[in-house]
């Protein structure tokens, strides 16, 4: 993290400030120019400025903090904190370490994250900086027991990351004292113990790992009604032991899997535990659960391999069937009577003739629904529909679920195909990891909220969430995200991975860092400060961008277009190279159930020019998108590579010009196409089009104007005189960018 380091200025003090620190003389001196104090004095002065600005830089308490963690590293064999170094003004440019000045105008250090690093310490018992967020030691070799009083005082904790250590002792009650904490993964170290009631006071706690360790006893009595905003839970392979809390059912936000596996749990299977979203999986593998198992919500229609290990569970899915006994559902009447005699009692008259009654009332249930379909199959027949009737006999097919010959396949048949799919060789993440990640949200649209995601080995990548629901296209949208990630070009931002669950879908890709195109020729909205860019970096945008897209027209796959192309949609790399993102994505999102490419204020404002309805608010075109859509959008929805040329053109033109479309239209109700074409027929002078910052660049107009016939080019009315990108970009590449 790159943080800019406040300047700290001396102020020489005031000359009788110091003259009054020193010794007063017990008798009168004689006055003399040769008087040895006098002579020292300078000497004296020159020692306490040289020593003011050290002191001045001394390391902060937050600093001297982390220098206690580095005096307990025995070894450190990757150099991780080789530049940890106690002479530096404050630790925000150490390795690891990230600050935040929080409005106050001081920083703090608000994260440690060093996973990975072969550390071999200890941890020590002096406190860590009381504004740490995150600490993240995962992977390394710290033993010895987690002192309570190093968490004791930061109590702002948000993450708490020590997974695969060599950690021992019991789990700090401290940790209760930590009210903020979201994530605590203590998995993979040897802690013994019981966990200790105080958990429960960390209610916002989301994600708790305990995995493969020591810890014994039962779970704290109020365990799911106090940790009910818990999203991950792994207590698997520890020595818990009695009964699994009756209110774990509260955890309604829980998903992934449950992992109660390889314990101690004896006792029945709360039928609570069905409550849980029925997304989740309930592992309750090798434990000593015994009695049959509750058939119920999320532990309905499980499998026998979520259960085996338990010898004493009985039911389904298990083969051993329970004995009437065990069935809290079945009444017992006592062991004294001869088992002959309970076996004759249940199957007395009154019994059989209920069975025979229930199978009666079945049949004639499955003869009603049957003739049900029926009906509604033949029905358009009798009505003489003609050709009608061939669609109602499918739909009412579908609908009755028993005529169907095209249905997809069910989520279960398809669900070994959901979560994390890996696109590129390059990922090295799994999905544990990305779940894991600090997330900031960059931006959000129609289509769905943009997110960077800071994964704990520092790689940054960005995901965008696409709408909720649907699960019968998913054939459709793996083939067509497959497709799309066989799309690599220089210019063109890299589907990297997907993810794909019952009410969540997601598409990683590569962080570019430098924002938008927009952002870069208008600067962040609110802000008035802005770096404007020379003609070389905007001529570098537009060559890369036509570049970019004459490959998505002509040479991939599918020979997409974008259909949604705009300066937000242009991202900038480190050297403002551009990247082209969000090609495909509206049919992404249509196939997953989000929103289509188009907003529904764009669908609004064409559906109106349409219609020619003006409205007194609402000017035509007004609308962010449809400042860069062409004039057939008002006829069809569907876009071409002719829109995408129109598109580009209008980019050329804000870029030229400085201009934004957006308050053209709300200041002078004219869009900067009109606009420029005005100003030509107005025979305005060129100085009146460029961008002001770009006007004084006299030597350079010429490569300008001719981009400026390119731009007027793309934007012709009739979509049949628009050149093509290719043209585009191979008249781009003739002009010359001098250096």
């Amino acid at each position: 993290m790159h943080t800019t380091q406040s300047v700290q200025t001396y102020q020489k003090p005031h000359l009788s400030s110091v003259i009054g620190c020193r010794p007063v003389p017990t008798h009168a001196a004689p006055r003399s120019s040769a008087h040895p104090m006098a002579a020292a004095l300078p000497l004296l002065l020159l020692l306490l400025v040289l020593a003011l600005p050290a002191a001045t830089h001394a390391l902060t308490a937050d600093g001297q903090a982390l220098l206690a963690f580095k005096a307990a590293v025995l070894r450190d064999p990757t150099g991780a904190l080789a530049d940890w170094n106690a002479s530096d003004a404050d630790p925000c440019s150490w390795n690891g370490v990230a600050c935040d000045a929080a409005g106050t105008g001081v920083r703090r250090v608000v994260a440690l994250s060093l996973p990975r690093k072969g550390l071999v310490a200890t941890l020590p018992a002096s406190a860590l900086p009381a504004s740490l967020r995150h600490l993240n030691l995962r992977s390394n070799r710290l033993f010895g027991a987690l002192p309570p009083a190093l968490i004791a005082g930061a109590t702002g904790l948000r993450s708490l990351v020590l997974y695969e250590n060599e950690l021992d002792g019991p789990v700090p009650a401290e940790l209760g004292a930590l009210p903020y904490l979201q994530i605590l993964d203590l998995s993979a170290n040897s802690f013994n113990g019981s966990l200790p009631a105080s958990i429960l006071k960390c209610r916002r706690l989301r994600a708790l790992a305990l995995a493969r360790n020591n810890l014994t006893g039962q779970l704290p009595p109020g365990f799911g009604q106090e940790l009910s905003a818990l999203e991950l839970l792994n207590l698997s392979y520890n020595r818990f032991s009695a009964a699994i809390p009756d209110d774990i059912g509260n955890l309604s936000r829980l998903q992934g899997t449950v992992d109660l596996s390889h314990n101690h749990f004896s006792g029945p299977i709360p039928a609570s535990l069905g409550n849980l979203p029925e997304k989740v999986y309930i592992d309750l593998t090798y434990n000593n659960l015994s009695g049959p198992i509750p058939q119920n919500g999320a532990l309905e229609n499980r499998g026998p391999t979520a259960f085996m290990g338990n010898p004493g569970l009985c039911g389904p899915p298990l083969k051993n069937a329970c004995s009437p006994s065990s069935n809290p559902f079945v009444p017992n009447d006592g062991d004294s009577a001869p088992a002959g005699a309970r076996r004759s009692k249940g199957l007395g008259k009154v019994a059989i003739v209920a069975i025979v009654l229930s199978d009666v009332v079945g049949i004639l249930i499955i003869a009603l629904v049957f003739f049900y379909c029926y009906w509604r199959a033949v029905s358009p027949k009798k009505k003489g529909q003609g050709g009608a009737a061939g669609s109602k006999w499918s739909r009412s097919g579908k609908d009755c679920g028993c005529f169907s010959r095209d249905e997809p396949e069910t989520p279960s048949d398809q669900a070994e195909q959901y979560g994390l799919v890996v696109l590129d060789q390059q990922v090295k993440f799994d999905l544990d990891e990305l779940l894991k990640a600090s997330a900031f949200v960059l931006g959000k649209s129609g289509i769905g909220i943009v997110y960077k995601v800071v994964l704990e080995d520092g790689l940054i990548t960005a995901v965008r969430r696409l709408g909720e629901g649907g699960l019968q296209r998913f054939k459709e949208f793996q083939s067509e995200v497959e497709a799309i990630a066989k799309v690599r070009h220089p210019n063109i931002v890299t589907l990297r991975a997907y993810y794909w669950s019952f009410d969540e879908k997601l598409l990683i890709y590569d962080y570019i860092t430098n924002g938008s195109l927009s952002t870069a020729i208008h600067g962040k909205p609110g802000t008035m400060t802005l770096t404007p860019l020379p003609w070389d970096a905007r001529l570098k945008i537009m060559k890369g961008v036509a570049s970019g897209m004459s490959f998505l027209h002509e040479f991939s796959p599918k020979k997409y277009v974008h259909g949604d192309l705009r300066p937000n949609n242009v991202l900038l790399g480190m050297d403002m190279e551009p990247y082209i993102s969000d090609f495909g994505l509206g049919r992404l999102a249509n196939i997953a159930g989000g929103a289509s490419s188009f907003s529904q204020s764009d669908r609004a404002g064409v559906e109106k020019a349409k219609t020619q309805q003006p409205d007194a608010s609402v000017s035509p075109l007004v609308s962010r998108g449809s400042c860069y859509q062409a004039p057939e959008a008002l006829k069809t929805l569907k876009p071409s590579q002719k829109w995408d040329v129109y598109s580009f053109g209008v980019i050329l033109l804000e870029m030229i010009t400085g201009r934004s479309p957006i308050m053209l239209l709300e200041t002078m109700q004219m869009d900067l196409v009109q606009w420029v074409q005005f100003c030509i027929e107005e025979r305005k002078p060129s100085s009146n089009v460029l961008d002001s910052f770009l006007a004084g660049d006299s030597e350079r107009e010429d490569e300008m104007i001719a981009v400026l016939k390119v731009a007027l080019c793309c934007v012709q009315a009739n979509p049949e005189r628009r050149p093509s990108m290719r043209h585009v970009e191979e008249t781009l590449e003739r002009l010359n960018v001098s250096s």
